[in-house]
């Protein structure tokens, strides 16, 4: 465009059309103002560029949020919070219920032993009340912990994802996604955050994860409610059901590691031949 207005302005300017000066200045200066607008449309325009997080350090980054989650714990403790503050008196029954699911969430994505926070439910709230808020919780937990592995590790660790045992999990947890989490949720000794993780590293989509979460945790989460809202009648048959149900759960749970251990040993025997 400049190039087009600056002949017409030198032929202007120099008189060849027009012998009025007013005239003359008058085209002048609406050939300056080509001149600059000319100028303004060849400026190069300025592109930003973004920061991408390399996948190592997204890892580093999980790897730091859930060890500053499990050393939050040497400053507050969750069952301190609920008997001091949310599940108090004062506090209406509603938010109470909410600040539970809240502070079981946090407490289960920074390792605090589940198990006594399932009891704390069913001491505060009862049976019906205290299990669908455990549950509650346990699912909130795990989604969390979900959002974060999917987010910041599941890139980094794809391929180590490629081996006969580990790309057989992955493949099992992608194809078969609720049916899986729901049966490691069911098992007795499987650790729950490494459900949540193995889960996020792998294709299984949320939806599915969370859905087989909250309906596999129900029935070892029932045991440890019903004692909790039982224990101040040691001797009635609720209690003594939820405590023969929490021993053999813990008795399922050591043969199941100690399987997986036998399991671990062979496969490393077989290798080294």
């Amino acid at each position: 465009m400049a190039q087009e207005i600056r002949p017409r302005c030198r032929l202007i300017g120099e008189g060849g059309l027009s012998t009025d000066l007013a005239d003359r200045e008058v085209r002048k200066a609406g050939c300056a103002e080509g001149q600059n607008v000319g100028q303004q449309a060849e400026k190069p325009r300025r592109y930003t560029r973004r920061v991408r997080i390399t996948s190592a350090a997204r890892l580093a980054l999980l790897v730091l949020v859930l060890a500053a989650a499990a050393g939050s714990l040497f400053l507050w403790n969750p069952r301190r919070v609920l008997s001091q503050g949310l599940l108090t008196s004062d506090v209406p029954a509603v938010w109470a219920g909410l600040g539970f699911v809240i502070v079981f969430a946090i407490g289960t994505l920074a390792f605090f032993p589940k198990p006594m926070l399932n009891i704390a439910a069913g001491v505060f709230f009862g049976i019906p009340a205290g299990l669908m808020l455990a549950v509650a919780g346990t699912t909130l937990g795990a989604i969390l912990a979900f959002a974060l592995g999917r987010g910041l590790g599941r890139e980094a660790l794809q391929p180590f994802l490629k081996g006969r045992v580990l790309g057989a999990l992955d493949r099992r947890l992608t194809e078969q996604g609720f049916r899986s989490v729901f049966l490691l949720r069911v098992l007795p000794g499987v650790p729950f955050p490494a459900v949540n993780f193995a889960a996020a590293f792998s294709g299984v989509r949320l939806r599915s994860f969370a859905a087989a979460t909250a309906l596999g945790v129900v029935p070892g989460t029932a045991a440890y409610v019903v004692a909790g809202a039982s224990a101040s009648s040691p001797t009635s048959p609720a209690f003594l059901i939820s405590v023969g149900a929490m021993i053999a759960l813990t008795a399922l749970t050591l043969a199941s590691m100690r399987r997986a251990r036998r399991a671990v040993t062979a496969a490393t025997a077989q290798g080294a031949a």
